[in-house]
């Protein structure tokens, strides 16, 4: 006879043991960067729902919504009949995840804070959904970019940056956010590191005191910044926009916008010489 598999045991960002007695088959996400991180581990053929805004890769387009940041749709979870769901600390309703529990639905909780958690929680996943393999791949091509901006700029010249995760009310990200960590991979200081909120509340005399030398932002352009002309990185034509998606999710994806960035403030480096 052949041995019974052993159970899958993993701990979560909640530091909550998960068992599984067999690998998930059937997964649910509940953001749009676990959706990334779960076709990024090879286990995207496994996806039965996922959250709203889950538009990438192209696939993840037409499969079943299960709600958005705001509340899960907990009825039509259920109805989908997952052995896994893969939940957002920070991002989902604690309220909806021990709904889900409740209902016997096993819940994997995740709170990616650091560039180096990404291929960690590839790997889990990969664990999970028994594509270590794919996924270990993954996380290492992971890790070999990351150390290869690394090694390229982040001993360079810092160059002082504010990033705009929102304009009304002005809202950037303190130095815990993983945002801040892609700063410091490419060289770059967070003019507002120091807050005490992960995504602080901004008033136009705190930026125009912290003067950074660069303005990044996820929602407008160069024009839109006029009103703040007394900043040397709005004179100077140093707003630079870099797509959301490319920063904002914890995903592989975040890599693409890092080279953006330190490219880019190695440029504003180089004309500074």
């Amino acid at each position: 006879m052949l041995a019974a598999a052993s159970p899958i045991v993993v701990s979560d960002d909640r530091g909550k043991t998960l068992t599984l007695e067999a690998p998930a088959q059937r997964i649910v996400a509940l953001a749009p960067y676990i959706t990334e991180l779960i076709y990024a581990a090879g286990a995207g053929g496994k996806l039965v729902g996922v959250s709203e805004y889950s538009d990438y890769p192209h696939e993840a387009k037409n499969m079943v919504r299960v709600g958005d940041a705001m509340r899960a749709d907990i009825e039509r979870i259920v109805m989908l009949k997952p052995d896994l769901v893969l939940a957002w600390k920070s991002g989902n309703h604690a309220g909806d995840i021990g709904k889900l529990e409740k209902f016997g639905t096993k819940v994997f909780v995740m709170e990616p804070e650091k560039l180096s958690d990404v291929p960690r929680l590839l790997r889990s996943i990969g664990k999970l959904a028994e594509t270590s393999v794919a996924a270990g791949a993954a996380a290492e091509d992971f890790e070999r970019r990351v150390e290869a901006l690394r090694k390229r700029y982040s001993r360079k010249r810092p160059v002082s940056v504010f990033y705009e995760i929102w304009n009304e009310p002005l809202m950037t990200v303190n130095g815990t956010h993983m945002i801040s960590n892609v700063l410091l991979l490419c060289g770059g200081a967070n003019a507002f590191a120091a807050a005490r909120m992960l995504t602080p509340v901004i008033s136009a005399e705190s930026l125009v005191a912290a003067d950074p030398e660069v303005i990044i932002s996820s929602v407008s352009q160069d024009g839109e910044w006029r009103r703040f002309e007394m900043l040397g990185a709005v004179r100077n034509h140093r707003v630079f926009f870099v797509q959301p998606e490319l920063l904002e999710r914890q995903s592989p994806r975040i890599l693409e916008g890092a080279s953006e960035v330190c490219k880019r403030l190695d440029n504003v480096r180089q004309a500074d010489d």
